[in-house]
Parts: C-alpha cells; structure tokens; sequence
C-alpha cells in the first residue's frame, strides 16, 4: 500500500539550483516548472493509492474487511490529493520556500493512515508499513525541523494507539488471500521505498555535478567580473587590487616592483577620423599585442579610457625600461593600415619603480607624470620619474 510521489530527478536537481539562483518571487517559467513537478507528484500518489485500495479488496474479497473499506481508503487518499492539487494550481504553495507543502502533506496522509488503523485494526499491519513509506518520501525534501515535526506527530499517534487504546493491531495470515494481500503490502511498500533511495541517490549524484557546475560558474563570473569586456585586459578595480597585493610582495621580499602607465597616442583623433568601432579594434589589437609580448608574471589592466596600467614584478627601473621601449617599437611597427589605410599608431608610457614611502596613490602618481612628462616630449616614447 503505497503513497509515495515520484518526479524526474533532473528536474529536481534543476530546481534546487533555482532556490539558490533564483530570486523571493519565482519567476513565471520557474513556477510554472514548479506545478508541473507537483502534478506529475501527484498523479504519482493517485497511483499509490489506487494500488494500496487494490490490496485492501483482495482483503475485502477474503471477507477480512468490508470492501467499503477499500473504497473509503481510495476516496480518501483522493480527497487529499485533490485538496493540494487545487492549492497548488492556485499559486499558493509557491509563497512558501517549501513549495510542496510537505510537512502539510506528509501530515494529511498520516492522519488518513492513522484513521483507517483505528477504524479497522484488524489488519492494522497494513496501514503502519505506509508510514515509513510516507517518511521515505519525506526525506527526499524535509529540512532537519520539519523531520522532528513529522516524527512528533507519528509517535504521538502511535503512542495514542498501542498505549491509550487496547485494539488489537492485526497481521491476518490466516488464508491464502489474507497471506497474498499481506505480501503484497510488504512487496509493494518495500519496492517503493527501494526506488525512493534509488531516487535519492540519483538527486545526489545529479546536485553533486551541479555543484561542480555552479562552481565553475561562479568561478567564471569571478573572472568577468576582473576583467575589461572591451579588451580582456584587468579592469581598473582589479588592476589597482593587484597593484596592491604586488606592493606589499614586493615589501615583504625586499625585491624591486616597477609599474609603467601607457597612454595611446591621439586616440582621439583616432576615434573623430574613423569612427569608435574602429577605434575599439584599435584597443583590443594593442592589448592582444601587450598581452603577447609581456611575461606570465606580468599583470596588465586597463586603467581608464585609451590608459592602461602594467605591472612588473621583480623588475628594476632599467629593465622595465627597456621592456617599455621593446613594446613600444612593437606597436608603432604593427600594420594599422587593415583598420584604415594609412593608419598609425603608437604609444606612451610613464615607467617608475617602488619607493619605500610610496602608497599606491603617490606610485600611481608618479607613473602619471613621468606619461605627463613623455607626451610633452614628442609622444611615441618612454619616460621615466
């Protein structure tokens, strides 16, 4: 005799994601994949009690009970599927996190289990073996409170029955009928609650891969979240956070940190004479360049606009200048002429090294007015403060 509801476990691997992605209001397709979850649970109920009415004719047809027994049982496990049908295609189980319903549900089908064992104790065995199928189900989606609720209302109704009454809880083996309708009870409950773990497991393994799937998400988003879309290059919150980090490296290891600030040449003009789409290519083919030409150590962000900012770890102020110098012959010798024919572009930068009492503003700062210092030179050249 069964009351177990059964779902895909995909689906509800899907929707324990969206418990955690998803915002308070359920967004219209969520609560609709929502009632299409507890329809199919219910159909699935519809199922076990019809089955468990089935077993109590084999035990009407015996003559152990009346087969109005049966009847009552299957109309009224319908009943309350019927209840939670109508409250679920009403919307009002999804104003609670627990959209099921389930301490509500589970304790709904334990009073009917509870009330056909005091109407018709003699095979009582029957309607107890339900029990601990309601409470397999239950644990597929019971929080830690919502199991000590249940369990509190399940011992107190069998306290009331084997300690406050003496009915006598029977197990009829008597005839053949009575052992093939008991046995089917056994099989029936046993195989549910073999199929619920099953069940279980399989939601296990599933949310298990989901995790691993949101990690490396959220780990993707992490690194959206660092980086310039326009360029790939670091944006400026993560940029001066690692300009930060290199800082106090570079403190604790008494090693020399260099910083250059880059600034492209006229881009302006650039963008007035050609157009921001093709001056957005210009940006993008200038940081794929620094990006091939620059050690892995090496970290690169766009400061702001046509400026950005490269850090040189382990780096002294002649060699960061001659890397500046490198790149900088690099990018004045590229073909600009496949974005427009005549094209040229070329950069300039500001190269400083870490002082003891520098902070990360008067760094910066000096980074800014050696640039300062390059473009009153002429541009196209490197500076150094």
């Amino acid at each position: 005799m069964n009351t177990a509801a059964t779902s895909f476990p995909e689906r509800n691997a899907a929707e324990v994601a969206e418990l955690v992605l998803a915002p308070e209001a359920a967004a219209p397709e969520v609560r609709e994949r929502r009632a299409r979850q507890r329809r199919q649970m219910y159909v699935g109920q519809v199922a076990s009690y019809s089955l468990g009415a089935s077993v109590l004719l084999i035990y009407a047809y015996d003559g152990t009970i009346s087969v109005d027994i049966a009847s009552l049982f299957w109309f009224g496990g319908l009943l309350i599927i019927g209840t939670f049908t109508v409250l679920s295609e009403a919307g009002i189980g999804d104003r609670f996190t627990d959209h099921y319903l389930t301490v509500f549900q589970i304790s709904a089908h334990m009073a009917l289990q509870f009330v056909f064992l005091l109407s018709v104790p003699t095979i009582g065995i029957a309607f107890i073996c339900v029990l601990f199928l309601i409470f397999a189900f239950g644990t597929l989606r019971m929080t830690s409170a919502q199991a000590m609720i249940t369990w509190t209302l399940a011992a107190i109704g069998l306290a009331a029955v084997f300690l406050a009454s003496d009915l006598p809880i029977g197990m009829p083996v008597a005839t053949r009928l009575q052992r093939t309708a008991l046995m089917l009870c056994f099989v029936l409950v046993i195989g549910q609650c073999a199929f619920l773990g099953l069940f279980g497991a399989t939601l296990r393994k599933i949310l298990y891969q989901r995790s691993i799937e949101l990690k490396a998400a959220y780990q993707r988003i992490e690194e959206l979240a660092e980086l310039d879309e326009l360029t790939g290059s670091y944006n400026r919150r993560c940029i001066m956070r690692l300009l930060d980090a290199e800082m106090d490296k570079s403190r604790r290891a008494s090693t020399s940190c260099a910083i250059a600030l880059i600034d492209l040449d006229w881009f302006k003009r650039i963008n007035d004479a050609h157009g921001h789409p093709i001056g957005d290519e210009v940006l993008r083919t200038f940081a794929i360049t620094i990006f091939a030409n620059i050690r892995p150590t090496d970290c690169f962000g766009r400061y702001g606009g046509e400026e950005f900012l490269l850090l040189l770890p382990d780096t002294d102020g002649e060699a960061a200048s001659r890397m500046l110098e490198r790149l900088r012959s690099i990018v004045a010798d590229l073909d600009w002429s496949a974005f427009s024919p005549g094209m040229r572009v070329t950069i300039s930068a500001g190269v400083v090294t870490l002082r003891d009492v520098d902070t990360a503003d008067t760094f910066l700062a000096r980074a800014d007015s050696a640039l300062y210092s390059a473009k009153a030179q002429g541009r196209n050249r490197i500076a150094t403060n």
